[in-house]
């Protein structure tokens, strides 16, 4: 293979990037192609390397960058099938994107700079996908960290879009932190930063704190993945412009994570309690994420739960010693999530409203969105996991890894022993996943319903105040929080106008992958042979059970749903005026949710949920506030204890010049007099 092409397929974006911010103002014609051909250029290379590599194979090169006094630093290329399926899918869905954007960012005096950032941060990626290097991979890491800072803060002049950017920043470096002192002390285990001898080192059992190593390495997982602890920021992110959403989401910053755990897995088998830490991690993220899902109102918060929770699967896979499993997920996700976020873009930009609830009250939504209403529902299903859609085979292939984990039996094709893998984990993973297939149905059943399907948006109507029964208004309605999470983008579409097809097309480009990957990379077992070569197929205890709960996730839902609706008939509903469009200026205190399923399935967990239980008012407790408290007693020791010196030492001097400028009259006969007196005194102490 010509090493050109590899190399290719992060510069061209990088250089479109430089390309779109040199010309895009003064030529703002050419901002559009400099950001989509480059990049589709990219994705062609991509698979054209893909292609060339075949199954089964792997190519290394480097050449020494810089020496360091220990390991080297190299630009190294490692391809395998890992590698090359997950550029495919980056190329895919970044393109993709930029298509979108064009159509979605019309408008926008900004777009140069926002289609140069979505390049550079593809390129980013690529970087980190094809590297053979852990430094150089850092590099990748940590553009896409600073890219995706500018990206969420793109609206920068709405309170929500500037803090959501800060909080992304903040929270991912504080996971970059303790995952920088990890790669420094792998490097200094293997003896090297590439990734072939670290791997090496770590079959040969060279490493000598693969448990320290593997805890620090999870942190800056944590971070970047959306893992619990550090997962808060991602569904504040959601101020971003919803392209970019998909584009995070998707195919690039989350995943690196997973992908870097996956590639690394071996140094992780060596550490059962780091696998088990993992495996709780993807536990909690799984369930807590879930539940927060089933009660946001927030359109595009649903889908970032959804990602947190869907992360926990990959994660969960990884913990169970099947990294196939997870990386099959990684792109079977990335692609059905790419597609749920631009088809929510599209929805939004007819509804005028992130609300699901404001949705519901529009009459004839789902007829003014086909294309979007189709698709989000193929992704839907392929969400829940049903066959045969991608995600019942990626989704069953992580619960039977987590099940021959569970049996001492783990998958991990030659990567390690069974026996690395604890049962424990395997457990963890499996009881959690199972539950979360049940839970993620049930939100997925919820947010179709009500947003394309509620009898308020069916019927001309659009209520604001619904009287009921005393005795049922708690369960069937109930106004929005004040506080209700919700993240607006500045919405400048004109909701009369019909969407370009530049936001159609795509979402049908990924409906594809979204229906066929699963049974296309399994009917002949060419993803198998592309990844370990290890069996993909869900076993059939798994697959019955994952299914099943699928199905009685969705079926909850849906009678959760018609109760609802059925009591919320019994009141009198007071209509608005005919085509009214909710104002997207944020969770509307005096509308409420229509026959909102959540409710009634969470009950009393409904407004914890809601809130992220918390999490968040916790963290500003024990670090935010303490943290602004110590910047404002700083702020006070500078100013009015430094400052006061500083201005003290000042003031004395100036008073010092003063008293000797008074002596200084310029009269020749002062002058002679204090000489004489000084020598008068002089003489008298000198005789005494």
């Amino acid at each position: 293979m010509n090493l050109a092409l590899p190399a290719l397929v992060p510069a061209l974006p990088a250089l479109g990037a430089a390309a779109t911010l040199a010309v895009g103002k003064k030529a703002p014609g050419l901002a559009r192609p400099l950001a989509i051909v480059p990049v589709a250029v990219s994705a062609v290379l991509a698979l054209v390397v893909a292609l060339q590599l075949g199954t089964g194979q792997a190519l290394d090169a480097a050449t020494r960058l810089t020496p360091t006094g220990g390991p080297d630093i190299a630009l190294a290329i490692h391809l395998d099938g890992f590698s090359s399926l997950i550029s495919v899918l980056v190329g895919l869905v970044a393109t993709c994107v930029q298509v979108y954007s064009t159509a979605y960012l019309k408008e926008d005096p900004r777009y140069p700079s926002y289609a140069a950032l979505v390049s550079l941060f593809t390129a980013a990626m690529f970087l980190v996908v094809y590297s053979g290097d852990l430094i150089v991979l850092l590099v990748g890491w940590e553009v896409m960290g600073i890219c995706s800072y500018f990206l969420i803060g793109h609206h920068w002049e709405t309170a929500d879009a500037r803090s959501a950017s800060l909080k992304a920043f903040l929270v991912t470096k504080l996971g970059d932190v303790p995952f920088l002192f990890g790669i420094f002390l792998l490097g200094a285990d293997a003896g090297s930063f590439r990734i072939p001898d670290v791997l090496a080192a770590a079959t040969d059992g060279k490493l000598g704190h693969p448990t320290l190593i593997a805890l620090l390495l999870l942190a800056g997982v944590a971070g970047k993945s959306a893992q619990f602890p550090l997962h808060t920021w991602l569904p504040d992110a959601m101020a971003g412009p919803t392209p970019v959403s998909a584009l995070i989401h998707a195919a690039t910053m989350v995943a690196a994570g997973i992908y870097l755990v996956a590639r690394l897995l071996p140094v992780f088998l060596l550490s059962g309690a780091a696998l088990v830490v993992l495996a709780v991690m993807a536990a909690v993220t799984m369930i807590g994420s879930a539940l927060c899902a089933l009660a946001q109102d927030d359109l595009k918060r649903v889908l970032a739960y959804s990602t947190v929770g869907q992360l926990g699967y990959m994660a969960g896979a990884l913990a169970s010693g099947d990294r196939e499993a997870s990386v099959f997920h990684l792109v079977s996700h990335g692609a059905f999530k790419a597609l749920l976020f631009l088809a929510a873009g599209v929805v939004i930009h007819a509804a005028h409203t992130n609300s699901i609830s404001a949705m519901s009250r529009i009459p004839g939504l789902r007829k003014r969105v086909p294309d979007a209403y189709w698709t989000m529902g193929i992704a839907l299903v392929a969400l829940v996991g049903l066959p045969p859609f991608a995600g019942f085979f990626s989704k069953e292939a992580v619960l039977t890894a987590a099940e021959h984990a569970a049996n001492g039996e783990a998958m991990t094709n030659g990567l390690g022993p069974a026996s690395a893998v604890p049962e424990a984990a395997g457990w963890i993973v499996l009881i959690s996943a199972a539950l979360t297939a049940l839970l993620t149905a049930a939100y997925a059943t919820r947010l179709f319903l009500v947003a394309f399907h509620n009898p308020a948006g069916a019927a001309a109507a659009a209520p604001t105040v619904v009287v009921v029964p005393a005795a049922d208004a708690a369960t069937v309605v109930a106004d929005h929080e004040a506080d209700a999470p919700y993240s607006p983008e500045l919405d400048e579409a004109d909701p009369a106008t019909a969407e370009p097809s530049a936001m159609r097309w795509p979402l049908w480009v990924l409906a594809i992958p979204t229906m066929g990957f699963g049974v296309a990379g399994l009917r002949s077992d060419w993803l198998p042979a592309l990844l370990d070569g290890g069996s993909l197929r869900p076993s059939g205890v798994t697959a019955v059970t994952g299914t099943g709960l699928a199905v009685v996730g969705v079926l909850l839902a849906y009678g959760a749903w018609r109760s609802a609706t059925a009591r919320l008939g019994a009141g009198r509903p007071v209509p608005a005026g005919p085509g009214r469009v909710p104002e997207q200026a944020g969770a509307p205190a005096a509308e409420v949710i229509v026959a909102d399923p959540g409710r009634t399935l969470l009950g009393p967990l409904f407004g914890p949920a809601r809130h992220g239980f918390g999490v968040d008012r916790l963290y500003s407790a024990l670090f935010v506030r303490p943290v602004a408290a110590a910047a404002r007693l700083v702020r006070f020791l500078d100013r009015e204890v430094v400052e006061t010196y500083v201005r003290g030492s000042g003031a004395g001097a100036n008073l010092l010049g003063r008293a000797v400028r008074l002596a200084q009259t310029g009269n020749a006969q002062t002058y002679l007099s204090a000489l004489l007196a000084g020598v008068v005194l002089l003489a008298v102490l000198v005789a005494v």
